[in-house]
């Protein structure tokens, strides 16, 4: 009869395998102060020790940037049938209501 005696490692040592205690993740610092929200483009530089991207005014931007469409998609009533993006919708709705049939069908 053998018995199995369980060591814990010294605090600060680094455990490989199953044993080891799960490390938490955390997610990005969200920054809430609304003066740098306002001046600042936060989470937009991916280097680590470099400043926020400072906003500038709006005259030096392209002025299609303004005129896109940020809300919901449109449906498909909603849209221009001579338009591209009615004709990409149609096929993409019809290609889920194909998926939809194959799902549901019984073999």
């Amino acid at each position: 009869m053998s018995s199995h005696i369980t060591v814990s490692p010294p605090p600060g040592v680094k455990v490989k395998g199953k044993s080891a205690p799960k490390e938490q993740l955390k997610g990005p610092e969200v920054c809430t102060d609304p003066v740098t929200l306002a001046n600042y483009a936060v989470g937009v530089n991916y280097l680590k020790d470099s400043p926020e991207v400072a906003l500038k005014p709006d005259s030096e931007y392209p002025e299609w940037l303004f005129q896109m469409h940020l809300g919901p998609p449109k449906k498909l009533e909603e849209m221009d049938p001579n338009s591209l993006q009615y004709w990409r919708r149609l096929r993409k709705y019809n290609s889920w209501q194909r998926n939809k049939m194959k799902k549901s069908r019984k073999l």
